[in-house]
């Protein structure tokens, strides 16, 4: 048992089991895990003011900070364990190492302490305590919000204590056992490198989860009511259905119809229509005289648009080797300079629409707009241009995907990004590396990421149009 293990395993006991035991040909590299890498380094650098170092040595020497420190220990029972803090932070007292001693520490993202945080700290010090013969009252929680760095202290008491050996235990009982069933919350799942593995096997047992709407209280719902797999939802009569949704939840009950068309779709791979309002149509004929087609790469944890990428279109049926592609840069977070060459961009088209997939293109262009001190009237005009796809093929279509994201349903219409393997997580992974190193090997992968999102974006439009055209 060790700490990664026991982290997978509050996430998910199946991913610990996979961790352990599965298959690694069949795990996928996960930029999150370096991102989260590159930032947890960062952090504990500043924090320890940049004497870091690895390594057994590091702690002989009275280092600041240590890294890359595995510890083996006998929790009880003759249970092995290991450790991988990721950060030994020295202070006062002493160990076998002389007149000072280290306490753990987390990196958190975000404002939430979790069990993840609590656990690890606890773990790590039972070990820690016994290894350095100095024991531990506390560990610390590491975070940075607004350029500055918060430390808090948490204070390891008995009842924790006592909760962590048994988590422990039931991780070691689950990983000497059968692999877990595929977790019911499969949002989780969207940064797990395991993700791949499981959606095969859930597609295959007909995973309630695996339908776009069905989370897993919708689920467990459906499972009281005799509804187990897809393939039953599928064939479920829909009065049947609403009937006995309705006594639940109202929203439910007009979401029946949804439910039982979705699983169909994705069972037997046929796309359906399900309305004529917002017509593709009106799409067809606010796009004739031109548009913009409009896609932003983020780094969410500095709420920094890194890259604002636009598509010139003056015919929806132009070829892809005569459209231009502006993309602008904001190399440093809040630069005024890119917000005017944005702004100066749409309004030389004044009359073009501009579409984008999802809401985050829309919200940063508002943003904007305020940061250059725009009047609401202002606002309003240049907001009205903007076309959400994402929502105008969720309201236009059932298709026979698991979900509705950008990569999902243009690769469905056969679409294929040049880069192969991408997300919009890697391209902030190479942005990350390019901050660090410079590089503009790094920098060209991200203009042609996103260059091909907007393509995806425009292969999505033409879909849409095309698809009406047909029923008109």
């Amino acid at each position: 048992m060790n700490t990664i293990y026991l982290k997978s395993f509050i996430r998910c006991k199946r991913k610990a089991w996979l961790d352990f035991k599965g298959n690694k040909s069949y795990e996928v590299w996960s930029p999150h895990k370096a991102i989260d890498k590159i930032n947890q380094y960062q952090i504990f650098s500043e924090l320890c003011n940049g004497e870091i170092y690895t390594g057994l040595k590091a702690c002989e020497r009275g280092s600041q900070g240590v890294i890359g420190l595995k510890i083996k220990g006998n929790l009880f029972q003759n249970f092995n364990a290991e450790i991988h803090p990721q950060l030994l932070v020295k202070t006062k007292g002493t160990s076998k190492w002389g007149s000072y001693k280290y306490l753990p520490a987390v990196y958190r993202l975000g404002h939430k302490t979790t069990k993840e945080h609590l656990f690890d700290l606890t773990f790590s010090s039972i070990i820690l305590g016994t290894y350095q013969e100095s024991k531990i009252e506390k560990g610390l929680i590491i975070s940075s919000f607004g350029n500055k760095i918060n430390v808090e202290e948490v204070y390891l008491n008995k009842k924790l204590i006592k909760k962590v050996l048994n988590v422990l235990l039931s991780l070691h009982e689950s990983l000497e056992g059968f692999i877990p069933e595929i977790t019911q919350d499969r949002k989780k799942c969207t940064i797990c490198s395991w993700q791949n593995f499981c959606d095969k096997e859930a597609k295959e047992n007909g995973y309630l989860t695996d339908i776009d709407g069905i989370g897993s209280k919708t689920a467990t719902l459906l499972k009281t009511n005799g509804i187990s797999n897809t393939q039953k939802l599928a064939s479920y009569n829909e009065k049947e259905l609403r009937d006995k949704l309705s006594i639940f939840n109202e929203q439910k009950y007009e979401k029946a119809s949804k439910f039982i068309k979705q699983a169909q779709s994705y069972i037997y791979g046929e796309p359906y229509y399900i309305s004529k309002n917002n017509d593709p149509c009106d799409l067809l004929k606010k796009t004739a005289s031109g548009f913009y087609v409009f896609d932003i790469e983020s780094n969410p944890d500095y709420k920094h648009d890194f890259l604002y990428g636009f598509l010139k279109v003056t015919n929806i049926l132009q070829r892809k080797e005569e459209l231009i592609y502006e993309p602008i840069l904001n190399l440093k977070n809040n630069k005024e300079e890119s917000y005017r060459q944005i702004i100066k961009m749409l309004f030389s088209h004044n009359e073009w629409p501009v579409l984008h997939y999802g809401e985050t293109e829309k919200i940063a262009i508002i943003n904007i707009a305020k940061n250059l001190n725009f009047s609401f009237e202002e606002i309003d005009s240049l907001t009205s241009r903007f076309i959400d796809l994402h929502t105008l093929i969720r309201k236009s279509w059932i298709l026979p995907l698991k979900n509705y994201g950008l990569k999902t349903v243009s690769n469905w219409l056969g679409f294929e990004w040049v880069q192969k393997n991408v997300s919009g997580s890697k391209a902030l992974y190479w942005w990350i590396q390019y901050q660090i190193t410079e590089n503009e090997i790094f920098l060209k992968k991200i203009l042609q990421y996103n260059k091909d999102d907007c393509l995806a974006t425009l292969k999505i439009a033409e879909y849409l149009i095309k698809n009406q055209l047909k029923k008109n």
